[in-house]
């Protein structure tokens, strides 16, 4: 019985730490910017191929194919910012947020299409990957699982330090709290935008080669990964990135436990289920707290 429940848990812990690495990269954005980037999930499906290509076809390191992954969603946040969002900033901001989903919705279905042409429909593995495990009496760690959540709780801590011990990270936190005072004051806004889809790229990238390590290779690889990562945004407040990956790790592992109680079609549900509940009874999300606009 021992080894079943230490199976969920590992289970959950490392959906947990991808839902985590997705989630933070959207909340970011949403937080800082007011912007849902619905081009992450080919984002995070392009950081996968990269790496793929980087190994495979390119013959590096599995390091450097790592890295390569990071760089490659990097830029894609960068080259998103620079053609599309600048361009829609400098236009009439009131109907910004709506303009941006839409052509971030165009951005993701023309990278992932581009992505079908160039490598196909059929499934790869992602060699970025460790095969072994840790057995400890009747427990089993796959090393994988290990290394996943080893690597999204560095990422995590790296993230958190830099947006509360550096000068980047408080102009981040700065325009998060009030784009206006904060351009008052002298912080680049539209420095700070580009340094947010920068990051949260890099972030993409890196949940793409993770992902894929645990599934396999697809065009349509960051479409789930991007629906559960914005469950975790609207249960625990959109922007509020604490409460993200608290929600990140609490969710996938109630999804982890009615898999196994219930059977893996009633997971998805499960976590439909408590949107549901959170809108319902904390619209604000159940870390965010209700604004109040006078008119």
């Amino acid at each position: 019985m021992l080894d079943i429940f230490v199976s969920i848990i590992v289970a959950g812990l490392t959906t947990g730490a991808l839902y985590a690495l997705a989630t933070v990269g959207l909340s970011l954005v949403w937080g800082s910017m007011g912007m849902l980037n619905m081009a992450h999930a080919a984002m995070l499906t392009l950081g996968g191929y990269v790496a793929f290509t980087a190994s495979t076809s390119l013959g590096l390191p599995i390091g450097l194919g790592f890295l390569a992954a990071i760089v490659a969603g990097a830029v894609a946040g960068g080259l998103l910012y620079v053609l599309i969002v600048s361009n829609l900033l400098r236009h009439d901001k009131s109907t910004f947020e709506s303009n941006v989903m839409i052509a971030t919705v165009g951005i993701g279905i023309a990278l992932e299409n581009a992505i079908l042409l160039t490598y196909g429909g059929q499934p790869l593995k992602q060699p970025l990957s460790v095969s072994g495990a840790l057995v400890i009496g009747p427990v089993t760690l796959p090393y994988q699982n290990i290394l996943i959540v080893a690597v999204v709780l560095v990422l995590m801590a790296i993230v958190a330090l830099l947006l509360g011990k550096t000068r980047m990270g408080r102009a981040i936190r700065a325009t998060a709290q009030n784009r206006d005072a904060a351009q008052l004051l002298g912080v680049a806004v539209n420095r700070v935008y580009f340094q947010v889809l920068v990051l949260s790229g890099a972030l993409a990238g890196v949940c793409g080669v993770m992902v894929s390590s645990m599934t396999q290779l697809s065009p349509p690889l960051g479409n789930d990964p991007m629906l559960k990562a914005f469950i975790m945004c609207v249960v625990a407040g959109l922007g509020n990135l604490p409460g993200a990956i608290t929600a990140a790790f609490g969710l996938a592992l109630l999804e982890a436990f009615v898999q196994f109680v219930a059977g893996a079609r009633w997971g998805f549900p499960s976590l439909l289920f408590v949107v549901i509940a959170v809108l319902i009874w904390r619209p604000s999300g159940l870390f965010g707290r209700a604004q109040i606009r006078r008119m």
